[in-house]
């Protein structure tokens, strides 16, 4: 598995934004009780939050960054990038970071485009920015990750609806010389493509009449070419399998392992995958922090959330080292470990828009 190391850019701060409605799993009318039982312990979200139809992502990574920058007191002039990783943009096209860039004010001379990766996106958009930075010795850069990925699932889907919530994330980084490094394990295996895919709306499949059509499924619910499909089965095995594989390779060629490192910050895919995940690896569970039961699986925004939701204190207090990981959708996964000292570190945002 490709393995590389990034110098001199560190995390300065990172801030998340989620919907302020609230929908509780509890209240899931297409299972029966002993199915809607077994459903919350095995994924472990008891209830997520949901954007109204006219909010975007955009909106949530915009709060969050505009929060961050004037917590931080950076000037939007000072950012020269700005990366926006999700699968749920704004448009076709223009990407939505050249929308971004505008709307916070940032320079016209400021980097801006987008990276369509979902579950993988954070640790991937970390090596894509700090990359950039620290080739061209870019002084301070903006990381927006986040998806609505509730806007893409039916409401019927008993494997899909309860699992995925809306979130957006900023982090802010900045190029200091003799930082250290970061450093990473990814891959990808587009064998796996369509195990979790929404077939219709691109060019394979565009959108005209018929694509927004609701089908009748085999097991009793709703879904469209437009909705999320999930093959549960292939993506489990795919990620208890190949994560730990990457992460063990990782700590081989850096030297490191559980007991050197503070945090495990798993993509919040679900709670009897990570935890299968976090046996096979031999972490202790206070080591393992969890968003998934207040906020769900919410794609690329999981980590940063887990961070500001489940870790603040820590992360702001003093030096950690931290082991990243998102796996998912592609299939694709990337691994990486960084110290971070006394980072900045916003309250969690809620949104009403």
């Amino acid at each position: 598995m490709p393995f590389f190391t990034i110098p001199n850019v560190t995390l300065k701060g990172v801030s998340a934004c989620v919907p302020s409605h609230i929908e509780h799993n509890r209240d899931f009318l297409h299972l029966e009780e002993k199915e809607l039982a077994f459903m919350l312990k095995t994924i472990g979200v008891d209830s997520k939050r949901k954007v109204q139809a006219s909010v975007t992502c955009s909106d949530l990574c915009y709060q969050s960054a505009e929060a961050l920058l004037k917590a931080m007191e950076w000037a939007p002039e000072e950012i020269e990038i700005l990366i926006y990783v999700s699968q749920t943009r704004d448009f076709l096209l223009p990407c939505t970071a050249i929308v971004l860039q505008d709307r916070l004010k940032l320079p016209k001379s400021c980097i801006a485009f987008d990276v369509p990766l979902g579950c993988s996106g954070y640790p991937y958009g970390i090596s894509v920015i700090a990359g950039m930075m620290s080739a061209a010795k870019i002084k301070k850069g903006l990381l927006l990750c986040g998806d609505t990925s509730t806007l893409t699932v039916s409401p019927e889907d008993k494997k899909t609806f309860p699992l995925f919530g809306d979130a957006g994330s900023a982090t802010a980084l900045e190029y200091v010389e003799d930082s250290g490094e970061i450093v990473f394990s990814t891959g990808s295996d587009g064998s796996g493509y369509d195990a979790i895919m929404v077939p219709g709306g691109g060019s394979k499949e565009p959108l005209e009449d018929g694509t927004h059509e609701i089908e009748k499924k085999r097991l009793g619910y709703r879904k469209g070419r437009t909705h999320l499909h999930m093959d549960g089965s292939r993506v489990f095995e795919f990620s208890i399998n190949t994560v730990p594989e990457s992460i063990n390779e990782l700590f081989s060629r850096t030297g490191h392992s559980p007991e050197t490192i503070d945090f495990f910050l798993m993509h919040q895919a679900n709670l009897i995958m990570n935890e299968t995940i976090r046996k096979k690896l031999k972490f202790p569970l206070e080591k393992v922090p969890y968003s998934l039961k207040n906020f769900g699986n919410t794609s690329s925004a999981s980590i940063p959330l887990t961070m500001v939701s489940q870790i603040k204190d820590e992360l702001s207090s003093q030096e950690r080292s931290l082991l990243m990981s998102g796996f998912g959708v592609g299939l694709s996964w990337a691994s990486l470990i960084l110290k971070t000292d006394s980072i900045f570190i916003h309250d969690l945002i809620e949104y009403d828009g």
